[in-house]
């Protein structure tokens, strides 16, 4: 069986803590450019100008514009996995604890770059995907892994189904706030939008199922004759 190559790079990686470092200010100038102006407005010129370095060192390290976007893509789901993997770890220790920590990272790293996101996974086509994919993977995982410690406390009559729910609604949630037109924005309004998520994830967590067996069916009426 043929063994499948491994991915290209995404670009060429630094090996000195200088060069890391240089890469960082690069990533963070082309984030600040494209946030503000737009991805068709940022350019390896403009990056280079605001990063303080030339426009050779951009390219030692991207073939093009189109490589430096999918680093910079890649960099902002890394800090979305960190930051809710961070969140998760200094949670309150119960199952309620978990589902806040959850619902606040979440809409906190939506908002943040929530215009530039979408615009970069369009740019980036399957592969962004495909990334996109696993970022919620991830995520997924990371709200998975903490509360298994308290199924316990869940009354649902499957507890990882339940908390599968849970992280797909809690997702969905964020994500939606971030794309809709008048989003919870401001700290007092994303502070109070997340604590509902998490009491709506919690309170569904501690309802049993419902009783299905007794529920009749639907009946139709029919409509009276004239």
């Amino acid at each position: 069986m043929t063994e499948e190559p491994d991915p290209a790079p995404l670009y060429r990686e630094p090996r000195q803590a200088r060069s890391a470092a240089t890469l960082a200010r690069v990533l963070r100038a082309a984030e600040e450019i494209a946030s503000s102006a737009g991805l068709e407005e940022m350019t390896i010129t403009g990056v280079a100008e605001r990063a303080g370095v030339s426009v050779g060192t951009i390219y030692r390290r991207f073939d093009d514009k189109e490589q430096l976007v999918t680093a910079l893509a890649e960099r902002m789901l890394e800090r979305r996995e960190a930051y809710v993997a961070e969140r998760l770890r200094a949670a309150e220790p119960s199952l309620s604890g978990v589902m806040d920590a959850y619902a606040h990272a979440l809409l906190q790293s939506f908002a943040e770059g929530n215009k530039l996101f979408p615009e970069l996974l369009r740019a980036r086509g399957v592969k962004a995907v495909d990334r996109g994919a696993h970022a919620i993977t991830e995520i997924h995982r990371l709200l998975v892994e903490a509360a298994t410690r308290y199924t316990d406390e869940i009354r649902r009559s499957d507890p990882q189904a339940a908390l599968d729910t849970v992280a797909r609604a809690l997702l969905g949630a964020c994500f939606h706030n971030s794309v809709r037109p008048d989003p919870a924005t401001g700290e007092v309004a994303r502070r109070r939008y997340a604590d509902e998520l998490g009491d709506m994830a919690t309170v569904y967590l501690l309802t049993p199922d419902r009783d299905r067996t007794s529920r009749s069916p639907l009946t139709v009426h029919a409509r009276p004759q004239p």
